[in-house]
């Protein structure tokens, strides 16, 4: 029979899995054994709609052995199997999910959901095997099926023997390299070390032949080797056990093992719950940003359990979005097993238990900023945007629960800051929060609207995410301070008589601001500016930072700040203003287009006409 070839991106695939995607060698144990309880998964699932089906633990388990003289290692299963049919589909295109096809083809959509899913994982084996041969058979079917391939050449698929269904998966383990010992993956003590690492807490019996000596009946001195099948798995769920018996490896193994992440999580919650409703719960919070995280494609929840059995693999009702980062499990005796997914939404537990949930990642959260400062803006790189995005949606509906954890760049400090820690070094006399918005800090401590304020001796706060201001316009105030931003009309603060203008210079500005027309709201003379000749600040709610962010938007609503030119007077350039405005009003003109222009490119702004700014500043020279 021809060799069946992988597709060309499987193929590229499998030949970075074979030149060791993963760092640790020893992780193909962990995914073979996950896919294989997948298969027993999806038996258990079988036999809750089919009443010809039952399941007993007796009957389901996962079986490793190790056939040293002949370097074999078999990993087997007494679940679902598959067919020809998905043998091919399922291993002939590398991250082609078996687990999620099952969970489509019998429209679970009322709760369940499959742990894992058959993919990339499987093709670990090819790390330490130079060939891989699957023999399964499907639940119900005559015949069973061989898979079999060396690697990137392809595979073959015949019929085969094999009394009962379930699959195996037969390894032939490497020869020993100058840089890697394969043999370590035939050794039974190395074996039962990876299993308990990584599987500890699978819930099906993972068996081995264990060899133990013991004393020959009838001797005191005289022992013998046997060999004897023995359970090497807990099966105990690590969140049924006593905090005191877990080590913090030991959730990070299950971290790991439940496909989380694939970074370390920066903090686990144990959750162990009595009262209206009883739970049980770990929950982690991620040291890094999933990479499909601030897309639509990112299906936040947690695992759901009811009793140890699994029927929600994503339950988003468990998680406000501000805290969609958060990944773990659930586990509650007092949900119904057949409950639906529409039930869930309405059902009086799983809201307390999400009541309860978000009170203590909050009070995780705020523990971990004032204990553990470092770890926490480890934390707040990754998802603090994800805070703010929450205090900006439903209107501000969740501000209390979010603001103390809000954490923004002061220009006094030189990193991050709470609005507590800003608030207690606050002058008498200050009146407000003031802050500044802008692409990148550098940029923002160059902002000419920032001069009167440093001079006043009051901090910043630098806003540099898109979602920074429009956060900040929900709390509208902390602790009863009013956040006021650096281009704001009004800064609250008093300024000397010298800076007001003089009757010519009013006249200056309103031939200034017709030349503009509706380009600016108003030309006046500025109280912010010291050293600097010109800004632009804004009045009404919408800033200019603000319009340069919807406008980026795809639904762009072309919403326009209120802009206001600001001159300084006490420049240079005001007088060279002046002159122009007596003698010579072409150049007046001209100034005003530069200026203008000026402001907006200080802004971040675009030129509506770069070739004539350009011309311009020719025209002066």
């Amino acid at each position: 029979m021809a060799k069946k070839q992988f597709k060309a991106e499987s193929k590229r695939l499998l030949e970075l899995m074979i030149n060791s995607i993963y760092t640790h060698k020893e992780i193909f144990v962990r995914e073979l054994i996950s896919n294989a309880s997948d298969a027993l998964d999806k038996i258990y699932y079988k036999t809750l709609t089919d009443d010809s089906l039952t399941f007993s633990k007796e009957d389901y388990f996962i079986k490793v052995t190790a056939d040293k003289q002949n370097r074999i290692l078999t990993i087997s299963d007494t679940g679902i199997g598959m067919s020809k049919e998905e043998l091919d589909d399922n291993l002939g295109v590398i991250a082609k999910s078996g687990s999620l096809a099952f969970k489509k083809e019998h429209e679970i959509q009322d709760g369940y959901d499959i742990i894992g899913q058959f993919g990339v994982g499987f093709y670990s084996a090819f790390m330490v095997s130079d060939t891989v041969t699957v023999i399964s058979k499907a639940l119900g079917a005559d015949e069973a099926y061989k898979w079999e391939s060396r690697g990137i050449d392809g595979y073959n698929i015949v019929p085969w023997e094999k009394e009962t269904s379930g699959t195996d998966i037969i390894l032939k383990i490497k020869e020993n390299t100058e840089e890697e010992n394969y043999d370590d993956f035939l050794e039974e003590y190395t074996l039962r070390t990876i299993i308990k690492k990584y599987s500890d807490f699978i819930r099906y019996p993972i068996k081995m032949d264990i060899t133990t000596r013991k004393r020959k009946e009838g001797t005191e001195d005289e022992y013998e080797t046997v060999s004897e099948e023995q359970t090497v798995n807990s099966m105990v769920p690590i969140w049924k056990k006593n905090k005191s018996e877990l080590t913090a490896q030991d959730y990070e193994n299950f971290y790991t093992e439940k496909r989380y992440g694939f970074d370390k999580p920066l903090k686990y919650i144990h959750i162990s719950t009595d009262g209206a409703v009883s739970y049980n719960a770990i929950l982690y919070i991620p040291e890094k940003t999933p990479y499909d995280f601030y897309t639509k494609d990112y299906e936040k929840g947690l695992e759901l359990y009811s009793s140890g059995v699994l029927i929600m693999n994503k339950s988003a009702d468990l998680l406000p979005d501000y805290f969609s980062f958060v990944k773990g499990m659930v586990d509650s005796e007092d949900l119904s097993l057949n409950i639906s997914r529409e039930i869930l939404q309405h059902n009086r537990q799983l809201n307390l238990i999400a009541k309860n949930i978000k009170s203590k990642i909050q009070k995780e959260l705020e523990s971990l900023l004032k204990n553990d400062r470092e770890k926490y803006e480890t934390f707040y790189y990754s998802f603090g945007k994800q805070l703010k995005y929450g205090i900006y949606s439903e209107f501000g509906a969740n501000k209390d629960v979010l603001q103390s954890l809000l954490l923004f760049h002061s220009s006094a400090e030189k990193k991050l800051v709470t609005l507590d820690e800003y608030i207690s070094r606050m002058p008498e006399e200050q009146k407000y929060i003031y802050y500044a918005a802008g692409e990148s800090i550098d940029r923002i401590e160059k902002l000419p609207q920032t001069e009167v304020i440093r001079d006043k001796g009051y901090e910043i706060l630098y806003f540099t995410d898109d979602v920074d201001e429009f956060a900040v316009k929900m709390l509208f105030a902390y602790k009863e301070k009013e956040f006021r931003s650096v281009s704001a009309k009004d800064l609250g603060i008093d300024t000397e008589e010298t800076d007001t203008p003089q009757e010519t210079a009013k006249e200056l500005f309103a031939k200034m601001r017709a030349i503009l027309s509706d380009r600016v709201k108003d030309v006046r003379a500025s109280k912010r500016l010291k050293n600097h000749p010109v800004c632009l600040s804004n009045e009404g709610e919408l800033s200019i930072e603000m319009e340069k962010i919807l406008s980026t938007m795809p639904n762009n609503p072309n919403l326009k700040a209120e802009k206001v030119l600001e001159i300084n007077i006490n420049h240079n350039v005001f007088n060279a203003l002046e002159n122009a405005f007596e003698n010579d009003k072409e150049k007046f003109a001209l100034y005003t287009e530069l200026i203008y222009n000026q402001a907006l490119l200080i802004e971040g702004l675009p030129i509506s006409d770069p070739l004539e700014f350009t011309n311009n500043i020719c025209k002066i020279m």
